[in-house]
């Protein structure tokens, strides 16, 4: 366990500066993870929709929980910088046991989200506070030292208007920080004036995630203080999709499959 507030987890919650954000490529395997790391990258993230189609399944808690753990653990042990980890909403685990089990795979940051993976409806802000308080007395119980990434939903998930969106996602990360988060990560947003009032507004550091159609820059997110860029599954579709247009399809014209 990584127990104590010197390891791995001190080192991932210290690259959290606004202004100065941590870029962590989202990786989905040993192999993968071990190129973020080679490349010079000081930690590694996973995204749960691309450690899931490695797997097998769906997006959404699909997975079975004993194989994503056990996929962190391989990604872990491939790599020597902090792993952080893309937890949906701790695949029903109760704060306890999902602090053991996670702990036991040598990751020392996860995300836990505020919307239910397999429909999309928001979890009561209270709830959802309440849930991850439960889970930082849970690791500092267990002598833990886990960085949590609340991530909020209400952009995603279109909850309201966009001003409603907005106020709600102040309102949910300005309770998860309360509650014993490290940072808070508005999934969905992509303007850089809503950017920069969450980053006023939030009381901590601000993730943003950076897609594949992103229009601002590292350095404009820097500039708008945001503290953590990360880019969810859209590196391995990247990744995959040029497998298949730059290499299937070319391998399919010179050798076409047989049909029956």
């Amino acid at each position: 366990m990584n127990s104590g507030k010197t390891g791995k987890a001190a080192v991932l919650r210290g690259l959290h500066v606004p202004g100065n954000p941590v870029v962590m490529p989202n990786a989905w395997d040993a192999a993968s993870a071990r190129l973020v790391a080679e490349a010079g990258f000081p930690a590694v993230a996973t995204s749960s929709a691309a450690v899931a189609a490695v797997l097998g399944w769906d997006d959404g808690e699909a997975s079975p929980v004993e194989e994503v753990l056990a996929a962190v653990s391989r990604i872990v042990h491939s790599v020597s910088v902090p792993v952080t980890v893309d937890f949906e909403r701790g695949y029903g685990l109760k704060p306890a046991e999902l602090v053991e089990r996670f702990a036991g795979t040598g990751a020392v940051g996860l995300n836990l989200e505020d919307s239910e993976p397999a429909t999309g409806t928001m979890v009561d802000a209270a709830e959802q506070a309440d849930f991850l308080a439960a889970v930082r007395a849970a690791a500092e119980a267990a002598s833990v030292d886990l960085v949590i990434n609340a991530r909020t939903d209400c952009f995603l998930r279109r909850a309201g208007t966009p001003q409603e969106q907005l106020a709600a996602s102040i309102d949910r990360g300005t309770r998860y920080l309360a509650a014993g988060a490290d940072c808070v990560y508005p999934l969905g947003v992509a303007e850089s004036e809503v950017i920069r009032a969450l980053v006023e507004a939030i009381p901590g550091p601000v993730n943003v995630g950076r897609g594949p159609q992103a229009t601002l820059t590292l350095a404009d997110l820097a500039s708008l203080g945001v503290a953590r860029v990360t880019f969810g599954p859209s590196l391995q579709r990247t990744v995959y999709g040029w497998f298949v247009s730059s290499v299937l399809r070319s391998l399919a014209d010179e050798f076409p499959p047989a049909t029956g």
